[in-house]
């Protein structure tokens, strides 16, 4: 978690991003969602005994930039978060985190969820 929490700090928005490249399919991922708004993938680097990505195709740089014109896609991605959920087998639970600038713990400045499950979660997070 601290190489995380690392990165964010360093991390810097504008330009193209891994997440860009993998939603134009210039870097292979094993999908486990696709439409034409977004895609969902396991993250390389899990947080969680099952962590997925869903990143929309938009290059929406962070939750704090997006517009009223984004709440459908927005919402959108909730549903396939849920839908990914489903789909692994996370009956007993999940949590969705979206991380939003360097003190949020954003480290890819392209709007994404996690969807994190397979063991309890503590609250408080963070």
């Amino acid at each position: 978690m601290a190489d995380e929490t690392a990165k964010a700090q360093v991390a810097k928005p504008g330009g193209d991003t891994i997440f860009g490249k993998i939603t134009r399919k210039e870097i292979p991922v094993n999908f486990i969602y696709e439409d034409d708004q977004c895609v969902a993938f396991p993250d390389v680097a899990p947080q969680a005994p099952t962590h997925i990505l869903v990143v929309p195709k938009k290059p929406i740089m962070q939750l704090s930039q997006a517009e009223d014109g984004d709440a459908a896609l927005l919402g959108h991605l909730m549903i396939v978060a849920k839908k990914c959920a489903e789909k692994v087998g996370l009956s007993k639970g999940y949590r969705i985190v979206v991380n939003d600038g360097a003190d949020g713990g954003q480290s890819v400045y392209h709007i994404h969820l996690h969807v994190l499950g397979g063991r309890t979660m503590g609250w408080p997070p963070g």
